[in-house]
């Protein structure tokens, strides 16, 4: 019985390592999902790199630990989906950021937090999507 559980916990432990960290994902995010484009200098100009949230787990060793991203140090990992992707925005928007400004500081006092924009370049569509709809981008390059 102490060998079987002893290999459970080993195995969740090691699950973010060898990529399936996405069984302790919050189950309204993918690992393959955009967060970041940040634009380089290449060879040939100016070139557009996708970081996923897989990316950023990785840049942080996560792991599951009793069902639970957390980092290296063994901090708690949370996902924060950023507010402001307004059309238009309402006429209180500017209490709405600040409300978020100061739930993302409480929650970095004890845990790594990973933000989540609406979009995270405005060239990019939607969810990774191109243009037409079908498919989806290489999220390595564009």
């Amino acid at each position: 019985m102490l060998a079987a559980l002893l290999a459970l916990v080993m195995v969740n432990s090691f699950s973010c390592m060898d990529g399936s960290y996405r069984v302790c994902l919050p189950s309204d995010l993918k690992a393959s999902e955009v967060i970041e484009v940040v634009t380089q200098l290449g060879p040939g100009g100016p070139e557009k790199k996708a970081f996923t949230v897989g990316d950023r787990l990785k840049r942080h060793k996560a792991r599951c630990r009793k069902g639970k991203l957390v980092d290296a140090s063994g901090r708690p990992i949370v996902f924060y989906r950023l507010k402001g992707c307004w059309g238009t925005p309402p006429e209180n928007y500017q209490e709405i950021i600040e409300k978020q400004t100061a739930e993302i500081e409480k929650l970095r006092k004890d845990n790594v937090v990973i933000e989540i924009p609406c979009n995270p370049d405005p060239l990019l569509p939607p969810a990774g999507r191109r243009p037409d709809g079908t498919g989806s981008f290489d999220q390595t390059s564009f």
